[in-house]
């Protein structure tokens, strides 16, 4: 199953049917909102506000572990995340669609794993994203003549205020493509959950160390954030039926992550984690 996290206005697509909104309970708390299950070009896809509808929840208040959680109890197997993003080049400007392949976590105020005390594991992060899910959307985007980008690192900041000129600088000088809020701990969580995961940063403005930043206006910059949301809705809809319809993805090596990070002996393992775990990590938690 194919699941969306993003804003609530990537999810109004034609030819969407048997649309409801689904409570799905976690075990790590509240999701941002309940998930929007439908039927769009044959197959079904679950769509989640990651600041719930009408945006009410700031980036460091997301429950990050709920809302993947959710999803994997849903049966979700293959996320993508649809998300704004601040431009840190000169060649990625407003209205381009970078398919990033890299993160830098700076976020410091937010729960990054589902693992703890009773039970550790360690997933492998050198490659946080799917590339497979990635090779899907760059392609779709082509076919769509959306500006696109394949690969980025994307730096993740805490928020909620938007950076210094001094900080701009120092990601530029880290090589960093995009800046934005949200991707992290999500990425993380994603691949601790065994689901595939990839991301479509969407370009809206230049960070603060462009020149021009200061003259770029709110009515500007949300002309640009409804355009990406036409682009992303067509996107979602053209790669759906080559994601779902991908004969590789059982092998993907994202839905395997587990398979050696677990380290606490079995009898070890702390029986409350072991319930909490039960949908991230019942694959290998039930051998």
């Amino acid at each position: 199953m194919l699941g969306i996290i993003g804003g609530s206005g990537v999810y109004h697509i034609e030819g969407m049917e048997n649309s409801r909104w689904v409570k799905v309970e976690s075990a790590f708390g509240e999701p941002s909102d309940e998930i929007l299950l439908c039927e769009l070009a044959g197959q079904t896809i679950a769509f989640l506000p990651r600041h719930g509808r009408g945006h009410r929840i700031s980036p460091s208040d997301i429950n990050f572990r709920a809302n993947i959680d959710a999803m994997k109890r849903l049966g979700v197997t293959d996320i993508i995340s649809v998300s704004a993003v601040g431009s840190l080049r000169e060649d990625l400007p407003p209205g381009t669609f970078v398919i990033v392949d890299q993160f830098i976590d700076r976020t410091f105020d937010r729960e990054k794993s589902f693992f703890g005390t009773g039970l550790v594991a360690h997933v492998s992060m050198a490659h946080p994203v799917c590339s497979r899910l990635g090779d899907h959307l760059f392609a779709a985007a082509e076919q769509l003549d959306i500006p696109v980008a394949r690969g980025g690192t994307y730096l993740v900041m805490e928020g909620m205020q938007f950076s210094s000129l001094a900080e701009s600088r120092l990601y530029r000088s880290w090589q960093c493509d995009v800046i934005g809020m949200t991707n992290m701990p999500e990425a993380k969580l994603a691949r601790e959950a065994e689901i595939c995961y990839a991301t479509v940063a969407m370009v809206t403005d230049f960070d603060c160390w462009h020149p021009d930043h200061d003259n770029v206006t709110v009515d500007a910059i949300v002309k640009v954030l409804l355009a990406n949301a036409d682009k992303a809705r067509a996107l979602v809809k053209e790669v759906a039926s080559s994601v779902h319809g991908d004969e590789e993805a059982e092998g993907c090596t994202c839905r395997s992550a587990l398979q050696y990070a677990i380290i606490t002996a079995p009898e070890s393992r702390d029986a409350l984690m072991l319930d909490k775990l039960s949908a991230v990590a019942g694959r290998m938690l039930s051998n």
